[in-house]
């Protein structure tokens, strides 16, 4: 039997081996995709990340070609310089209008009145669902006028039923025998009166 090769013999035999292999690209996506929209997609993403990574690259290349700046940066916690301080002084003319004595409500409301008329009267402001609430304004008055009416025309149902039974009282009295149990014209004679005379009229 042969003996078994050692890893070294190996590689010289074959020099191709010994040279570098070439970089395969890096892959986005599946291999195999069909033209269209999600290819295109693909691909544009592809070119997105190489050409962030060139400027990624080149950016740290400056960074290491260029010395280091000695100016503070704006996110350092060193102190702005002291600026000197302003004066506690007022200006004349503001000095002036401070001293100047206030005006009068009467001259505050004159020049209110001038600023409004230089303008347009505002507007008033809009209700919203004016219609609808002047339509439940009608409806409620509609309904408390009913209810009137109803409580009118049941008084005066009520007031008839009691004339009515007050009448029937009267003419049952009138009816019923008196002593010797003959029948008090006089009071039926009343009762008769007064409804001819309910039903004549006035």
């Amino acid at each position: 039997m042969a003996p078994k090769r050692s890893t070294d013999e190996a590689q010289h035999d074959h020099p191709e081996t010994q040279a570098k292999k070439a970089k395969k690209g890096f892959s986005v996506g599946p291999a195999t995709l069909p033209d269209g929209t999600y290819r295109r997609k693909v691909q544009k993403i592809k070119q997105d990340l190489i050409r962030k990574a060139k400027v990624k690259k080149s950016y740290s290349k400056l960074k290491e070609r260029e010395p280091v700046d000695t100016k503070p940066s704006v996110y350092t916690l060193t102190p702005p310089p002291e600026e000197p301080s302003a004066s506690l002084e007022l200006h004349p003319e503001r000095q002036a209008m401070l001293d100047e004595p206030e005006p009068a409500p009467r001259e505050q409301i004159d020049t209110q009145q001038q600023v409004l008329r230089g303008r347009k009267p505002p507007r008033p402001k809009s209700v919203p669902f004016r219609k609808e609430a002047l339509l439940a304004q009608q409806r409620r008055e509609e309904n408390e006028r009913r209810q009137k009416e109803f409580e009118e025309i049941r008084r005066q149902r009520q007031a008839k039923i009691e004339e009515r039974e007050r009448f029937r009282k009267a003419m049952a009295k009138a009816r019923s025998g008196g002593r010797d149990g003959q029948r008090k014209l006089g009071r039926e004679s009343k009762v008769l009166l007064e409804k001819v005379q309910r039903i004549m009229g006035p």
